[in-house]
């Protein structure tokens, strides 16, 4: 039986990327992307290779950021653009294959084992062509993984310095992988690795090599996944996409969204305009998936930086506005008195335990399912006008109590996408 035939393509310095193809006063120069540090989210969160090579970092704070290159330029970020190209480039990889799995927006394996002989019958012909062709028609630049598996694909796209294609083969993967720090490959983060580390275990080919007792003991059935990883013993799919939404079909477990206030919440109506707002996201997303959630759950970060998470489970699942916002409100007061002694920083709202709204609304005892589907009616009612006239086209009042939170589209421009290589 013949090997699949994997790519794994990634989008060099992304942010940055679109940032000097949108404008090209910008190429060539150390550019980054940042938030804004008035609300303090200043940290850079993308950087072109100019700024790299004068040793920016993501996540530096940006004073430090021009500490290290005082000719450093700054631009917002701007997510419809990103989404915009993320899409412009999986319509390019369907070109060559109908299974196209994201991993993010920048990144994206592509199984083209069934289409080789179309395209000369050689993986590395059709890297080179994606590669020339973003770069002509998007005036980006990429990284690509051959393997034949996804882990493997992924692993030689993240060991180019950029617009490179590596091949991991059935014949050089244990000189080419083997000898790599284990952090090197997808999941083994910086716990996994402490672990590792103090076992004795630093590269790839260690973990390979890991005995069956260790694994289970420090890392259970997840350790007995990396070893697989680690032998290029991965078969995980490359999952089908759905043309019209230049995606995948991947299951989601979860909405949610966070912010960063742009001062400390220090009373009742502070915490309240940002959890209105964080909730009208959440439960706008939920009923675009025609999703309603069972669980809500509600994190909170100190202005000293201390935090704690709570959720908790509902009777009957929603997809309301009010119900995700008054539950969040309801955990943090249930867990911190509302003043400066306590001020908040940041807070983060997020739904799990999803049903779909295609079936019957199931009620209890005592609800009334038709006053639910009436209060739904209204919410996807205003759906349909921020989808038509944009989402500040309607406000509801609690949420115009803070001046500057009060001009946040935080749906638009604080999306999280949450699509991940395990699901």
């Amino acid at each position: 039986m013949r090997d699949r035939a994997i790519l794994h393509i990634d989008m060099n310095a992304f942010y940055a990327s679109v940032a000097q193809h949108l404008d090209p006063s910008l190429r060539g120069k150390p550019v980054v992307v940042a938030g804004d540090p008035e609300k303090r989210s200043g940290i850079i969160l993308a950087k072109s290779r100019q700024a790299k090579a004068a040793g920016v970092k993501t996540a530096d704070a940006i004073w430090q950021a021009k500490q290290k290159c005082p000719d450093l330029i700054i631009v917002p970020p701007d997510y419809a653009a990103y989404k915009r190209y993320s899409k412009l480039a999986r319509l390019l990889y369907y070109e060559y294959a109908n299974q196209v799995e994201p991993f993010g927006l920048d990144e994206s394996w592509i199984d083209v084992t069934g289409s080789l002989r179309l395209f000369g019958g050689d993986p590395m012909l059709i890297a080179q062509e994606i590669s020339e062709r973003v770069k002509e028609e998007l005036g980006l630049t990429v990284s690509v993984g051959v393997s034949w598996n996804k882990v493997f694909a992924k692993l030689g796209s993240d060991t180019d310095p950029g617009d490179g294609i590596i091949e991991i083969t059935r014949d050089n993967y244990k000189e080419f992988a083997w000898p790599m720090p284990a952090s090197k490959m997808i999941y083994v983060g910086p716990a996994t690795m402490r672990k590792l580390h103090a076992a004795g275990y630093e590269t790839i080919g260690d973990l390979a090599h890991a005995g069956d007792y260790f694994l289970k003991n420090r890392f259970g059935k997840i350790g007995f996944m990396l070893r697989s990883f680690a032998r290029g013993e991965d078969m995980s799919p490359v999952r089908v996409m759905d043309p019209k939404r230049a995606d995948v079909d991947y299951v989601i477990k979860g909405i949610g969204n966070g912010l960063t206030a742009p001062r400390d919440l220090v009373c009742e109506a502070d915490v309240k305009a940002l959890v209105w707002l964080l909730s009208e996201s959440v439960s706008q997303r939920l009923r675009e998936s025609l999703f309603r959630c069972g669980t809500i759950a509600v994190g909170v970060c100190a202005h000293d930086f201390t935090g704690y998470s709570r959720q908790r489970t509902l009777r009957v699942p929603t997809c309301l506005t009010s119900d995700i916002a008054n539950m969040a409100m309801e955990l943090i007061r249930e867990n911190q008195p509302l003043d400066e002694c306590h001020a908040i920083r940041a807070i983060h709202v997020r739904t799990s335990n999803l049903v779909t709204m295609r079936e019957p609304l199931q009620v209890d005892l005592f609800g009334d399912a038709e006053e639910v589907l009436k209060r739904e009616r209204i919410d996807l009612a205003i759906d349909e006008l921020r989808r038509r006239f944009g989402n500040k086209c309607v406000h509801r009042a609690v949420e115009l109590t803070d001046e500057v939170m009060g001009t946040l589209d935080i749906k638009r421009d604080n999306t999280v996408h949450p699509i991940g290589f395990l699901r």
